[in-house]
């Protein structure tokens, strides 16, 4: 029994060969190696002499032999007559006659993997047709004018063929059906193929309704997972069931129902009599119907990825059953009835809970592959042995080893024992550590966690959380830092069992988080488990624990926490191996035998690329691209034979649209950092989904869909680009004291690069059409304490770039530091850290009274020396110039101090004299008094619920000075409302409920108003009498 790892089949679709389309050539014996050819290649390759490969006559005569039945079909409605079953045309006979030479081909060659072939052979199939039916009318070549007319965006001859209809390489392309069919329903009476993508629920409930009358139907598929979000995951299909009608598709041989919600199969499926090849991937079934036997002429059932955990017996009644495929479910244990599929040759069982195999499996003498990889297996049955020629992958299992006993309760001293905490503050950078191990919370989160017996001493440790310098930090092409250096030392002590060493990091979207450790030679990545902090150690007080990623470490020294792109990695042997993303899983490396020599270890990353960013990068909105593909391997040496690399065609291409000339492969070299069109070097070929190649060399590979030219220069920059973070600069003064600044460099969205080289998500960068969101919150969170200038326009940085700000025109900074040379500030820029400086300045020498400076940003290190004359202008060359910002210092006293401007407000008076006036004294009473009321009072006075929360956050802990905030603010707004308000504060403090509060204002009011009227009498009297006395002189 032969036992082999190098196959995994882990697809979507079909089984890899399967999927491409391949098809036997002619002419071979039965004894004989057979020669496997793509059927679907659109390669510019011809036989000698112009002659068409046999392969393409066998699939040219059958679809004539349809063509002639469906002619036959027209004549006899036009004319009125029929023709008895047991009488032949003569086009019939013809087909027959050119068919009995050649060799018979397998119906999956019919299947919807070959589309690509259809349209390359159409001047073959026109020829012959003509040839064999001259009596036939030919097609009517006018164009079609439907109503309701199809969505702008779809064209009908890209989708709709003789007997082909392709809807899901359009969003919400199944509402075109029922549109087609109030159209054009004779066109599509005839329809074979039918592809529709369950995206879209409206359009897919009216596309089902459609579907009884396609009675010709031989391929249907209805998938998910055919678009993507906005943030890139896939869309998942929304069909729940299928209705009954659809048992009427008497033809029907393939269905694929993939990547939808089905929690049951459709029971009117089980009245499919033809019905050869069932995909039920990635839905929600649980189990299956005791009668699932009835598909007796089923020979391909995929079942990947649902929650499977039992299998009815009747699954032993499938007899032409050849590929069975149940791999990751929850299956515990097979049915005996597994030995009855007698003509089963694979089956796949990965990735379930198997703990046995059922001996009947001993009498599947057909089988030849068995995947069994990632159970609870400790015995595989000896009945295996009977099948000699039996291909086993069991990797992931254990084998050999005892089962697992249940766990002995703890003793009474382990009950007992308990790991000591210690919480360290920010100015404890030591600690100890005894023979008793020790649980030890560092500040922002960090966690060591030291085992009994991990030292035999009391022993004082040290830690430090280090700048995100250069020398500490170590990033592949596509990594992001998500946390600061972490030093543990001393560096040279060995632990007797491993510390579990946990560093908080920042979260990461759809990318694999690791721990990487420098030893002061070379950096490494550890095997990195990812959780949650404890509930009682909060990197924020009040917050939720942090997340961690922990690794186990002998010895201490620089750690950080990485995020990049998910790794898939395989070891190759002599035997071959095939290795498929997990990423995408449209995305397969076959290594055939022979291709190496000594094993090597292969690495497979995915990158998903954001079609819209690259349309506008390159200026043409037609452009496309397929996920990046880097591939490495150990040790770097060429394949002895080609390895077949296969890739999805770029989004809105497929098989029968693409146009060969504007596809380009691009081979990328990642230490040059150049493009090169490897087109014309390779060999390409297309299926409807999938573009193929051969290689023999790892580097990056990328696939572009473009009318550009020059392509190469193009895709270098574009790649560039799409790396690059959109940043703004912030400078802000503290309003208390104008000498301390900040600087801050914030990406332009909070997770502006989360779709950026990711699983079915990305962009390869982080341009985003939403840029100030983080900023303008940022600046809102520091306008209590800090004052500046608005951010700076966007700029474009890389992860890791470094960057100087230098302050200019009078201004100079007054400390020491070791990251700052001559007013020139140092940082470097990582996406998920803060970036964040304080520094105190003062007036350059000679500067006297206030300063009206600036800080300006530059790329690249400080540079040692500049002329005079750049340097008195800007303190760093103009060809790296980012960003200047205007920055202003008080001048200063005679003691030294800062002359602060504070701003002075006219004194308080609101009403008017008809209505009564509220002094200022007035306010601050009434104000003593609101108490826990103000909300309230506020939101019936007409402040807006976003100003009452930023008064509350702005005095959380000061409910009077709240109060009081309150109160005035909306009195200041009053001014220039117009007479009345003190009529309005009335009404608003009895909607309130404070009737207590509306009396005393009136009180006041009235008495104001009192006084106010005698005032007028005093003066109207007083002039008065003035007047009398005039009159006597």
């Amino acid at each position: 029994m032969e036992r082999s790892s190098d196959e995994v089949a882990a697809t979507d679709e079909e089984d890899g060969d399967q999927a491409a389309g391949w098809i036997v050539k002619a002419g071979r014996s039965e004894d004989e190696k057979v020669e496997m050819t793509p059927a679907c290649n659109q390669s510019r390759t011809t036989s000698t002499g112009g002659v068409p490969d046999p392969s393409t006559d066998i699939l040219a005569l059958r679809l004539c032999r349809e063509l002639v039945y469906q002619d036959k079909k027209k004549s006899e409605r036009e004319t009125g007559l029929t023709v008895s079953s047991g009488v032949m045309s003569e086009g019939q006979a013809a087909v027959v006659e050119l068919e009995r030479d050649v060799p018979s081909v397998s119906p999956t060659s019919l299947t919807d993997t070959c589309g690509p072939s259809m349209s390359s052979l159409s001047s073959y199939l026109f020829t012959h047709h003509h040839a064999i039916c001259s009596s036939s009318s030919s097609s009517s070549s006018s164009v079609l004018s439907l109503t309701p007319p199809l969505p702008s965006s779809m064209e009908l001859p890209a989708v709709l063929t003789d007997t082909r209809l392709t809807l899901d390489v359009y969003q919400g392309g199944a509402a075109a059906l029922p549109l087609l069919w109030g159209s054009i329903p004779g066109q599509l009476r005839g329809l074979q193929y039918l592809r529709l993508g369950s995206e879209d629920k409206p359009g897919l409930d009216g596309a089902l309704d459609v579907l009884p009358h396609l009675t010709e139907l031989r391929s249907l598929a209805v998938r998910g997972h055919c678009f993507y979000d906005s943030q890139g995951d896939p869309l998942s299909g929304l069909l729940t069931t299928l209705p009954a009608s659809v048992s009427s598709l008497s033809h029907l041989m393939h269905l694929d129902l993939s990547f939808n919600q089905l929690s049951c199969l459709p029971s009117c499926l089980l009245s499919l009599p033809v019905l050869s090849s069932l995909l039920l991937c990635h839905n929600h079934l649980s189990a299956l119907p005791p009668d699932i036997g009835q598909l007796s002429s089923l020979t391909y059932l995929s079942l990947l990825g649902n929650k499977l955990v039992i299998l009815p017996p009747s699954l032993g009644q499938l007899n032409a059953l050849q590929t069975l495929d149940i791999s990751h479910n929850l299956l515990q244990e097979l049915p005996d009835e597994i030995g009855s599929l007698e003509e089963l040759v694979k089956l796949e069982l990965s990735h379930n809970k198997l703990k046995q195999l059922p001996e009947s499996m001993g009498c599947l003498l057909a089988l030849r592959e068995l995947a069994i990889y990632s159970n609870e297996l400790c015995l595989i049955p000896h009945c295996l042995n009977k099948l000699p020629l039996l291909k086993i992958d069991v990797r992931d299992n254990p084998l050999g080893q005892p089962s697992t006993p249940p766990p002995l309760p703890p003793t009474s001293d382990q009950a007992e024992t308990k790991i000591q905490e210690l919480h360290l503050g920010f100015n404890q950078h030591s600690f100890c550590v005894s023979s008793t191990g020790c649980h030890v919370f560092l500040p922002g989160g960090a966690e060591l966690l030291f085992p009994p017996g991990c030292l035999v001493t009391t022993t004082r440790l040290k830690w430090a959380e280090k700048r995100p310098e250069r020398k500490w930090v170590w990033l592949e092409e596509h990594d992001i830092l998500l946390s600061r250096p972490l030093e543990l030392r001393p560096h040279g002590i060995t632990f007797l069992k491993p510390v579990e060493v946990c560093v908080p990091y920042h979260r990461s979207k759809r990318r694999e988080v690791v721990v990487k450790r420098f030893d002061g030679h070379a950096w490494s990545t550890l095997p990195t488990v990812l959780r949650r902090g404890s509930e009682s150690h909060s990197s924020h007080p009040g917050g939720r624990p942090a997340r961690l990623a922990c690794c186990s470490v002998s010895q201490f020294s620089w750690f950080i926490a990485v995020s990049s792109p998910v790794k898939d990695s395989c070891a190759v042997t002599p035997a071959g191996a095939l290795l498929v993303s997990s990423a995408d899983p449209g995305v397969k490396l076959r290594f055939p035998p022979d291709s190496t020599v000594q094993s090597r270890t292969i690495t497979l990353q995915v990158l998903q690329v954001c079609v819209s960013e690259v349309q506008a990068l390159c200026g043409d909105p037609q452009a496309r691209v397929s996920p990046l593909l880097c591939l490495s391997q150990t040790p770097s040496i060429h394949f002895l034979q080609p390895i077949k690399v296969q890739v999805p065609l770029p989004a809105g291409v497929t098989g029968h649209t693409i146009d060969m000339s504007c596809l380009h492969l691009l081979h990328g070299d990642p230490t040059a950092q150049t493009w090169t069109d490897i087109t014309s070097q390779v060999s390409l070929s297309i299926t409807h989904l999938y573009a193929i190649f051969y290689i023999t060399h790892f580097s990056w590979y990328w696939l572009w869909y473009t009318t550009t030219r020059c392509v190469s220069g193009v895709v270098r920059k574009v790649y560039q680009r799409l790396k690059q973070f959109r940043v703004q600069f912030l400078v802000l003064q503290r309003k208390t004291d104008p000498s301390q600044v900040m600087l801050q460099c914030l990406p332009a969205t909070k997770f502006n690069r989360s779709t950026l080289l990711t699983p079915r998500t990305v962009c390869v960068s982080a341009l985003v059409s939403q840029p100030r969101h983080c900023v303008e919150s940022r600046v809102q969170s520091l306008s209590e304490q800090y004052d500046g200038p608005q951010p700076s326009d966007l700029c474009d940085l890389l992860e890791g770039e470094q960057f100087f700000a230098g302050f200019e025109r009078g201004l100079d900074v007054s400390t020491e530091r070791p990251d700052c040379v001559a007013g020139r500030l140092c940082f470097e820029f990582y996406s998920s850290l803060k970036n964040l400086k304080e520094v105190y300045i003062c007036p350059a020498q000679g500067q006297k009274g206030p300063v009206r400076g600036q800080v300006s940003f530059y790329r690249g290190e400080i540079p040692s020396n500049l002329p005079e004359e750049v340097a008195r202008k800007r303190k760093g060359p103009d060809s790296q110039w980012l960003a200047t910002l205007p920055l202003r210092l008080p001048a200063l006293n005679s003691e030294n101090n800062f002359i602060m401007e504070e701003l002075q407000y006219p004194p308080l008076n609101l009403g008017d004299p008809e209505s009564g006036y509220l002094t200022e004294a007035n306010l601050l009473s009434i104000s003593l008094q609101i108490g826990q009321d103000w909300r309230v009072i506020g939101i019936n006075l007409g402040l807006s619920y976003q100003e009452l929360d930023r008064i509350q956050f702005k005095y959380r802990d000061n409910l009077g000075a709240l109060v009081l905030d309150m109160l005035f603010h909306w009195a200041r707004g009053q001014r220039n409302a117009g007479p009345g308000a003190a009529s309005r504060l009335v009404t608003a403090m009895i909607e309130s409920g404070r009737r207590d509060l509306a009396d005393e204002i009136e009180d006041i009011v009235n008495i104001g108003r009192r006084k106010y009227s005698e005032s007028l009498k005093r003066v109207g009297l007083e002039a008065e009498s003035s007047s009398l006395c005039e009159t006597q002189q």
